[in-house]
Order: C-alpha cells, then structure tokens, then sequence
C-alpha cells in the first residue's frame, strides 16, 4: 500500500474506479477530512479552498466538481474501499 500524504493535493475529479487506487491510498487523510466536514455540515466552498486548494470565487465549477467526486469517494472508501486496505487484494 502506498503511504498516506498529509496534505496532497487533489485532481479536478476523484477516481470512479470498482478498486482501490494509488490516488485513493495516497489521499487517505484528505478523504478523512472531507468526511469529518460533511459530518459537520461544513459549507462545500470552505472544504474546496482548504482541504481541496482550489479557490471557489475563482473557479466555482471546477471546485464544486472536485468537492462533489471527493466527497463521493470518500463515502465510497467507507463502504467498499477501505476492504482493499485489509484484504492485500490487487490495487
């Protein structure tokens, strides 16, 4: 598995792979952080400037898109990605 970075930074989409991803391994704290606002009720432009980096006033669809793929990527690691951490299956 490859090592979680501490504050990555993010594509304009998250990966709709059925499989883990080098992506997703590697953006592992960002989906925890991501989750963690949602469960607050965090506004979707705060999470796209601070957790994502990318500037909503400026490019508020490409924000938006990101935040919305991330977010339903990470909702996907808690209910079928995070089995590919624990079982050693191909990645």
């Amino acid at each position: 598995m490859q090592r979680p970075l501490l504050d990555p930074g993010a594509a304009d989409e998250a990966p709709t792979a059925p499989i883990l991803t080098r992506y997703d391994q590697e953006r592992l704290i960002l989906y925890i952080r991501i989750l963690d606002a949602a469960a607050g009720d965090v506004d979707w432009r705060e999470v796209a400037a601070i957790v994502l980096k990318i500037d909503p006033e400026e490019e508020p669809a490409r924000a938006y898109r990101a935040w919305e793929t991330h977010l339903a990527r990470a909702r996907w690691m808690t209910t079928h990605g995070y089995k590919y951490l624990f079982t050693g299956l191909p990645h």
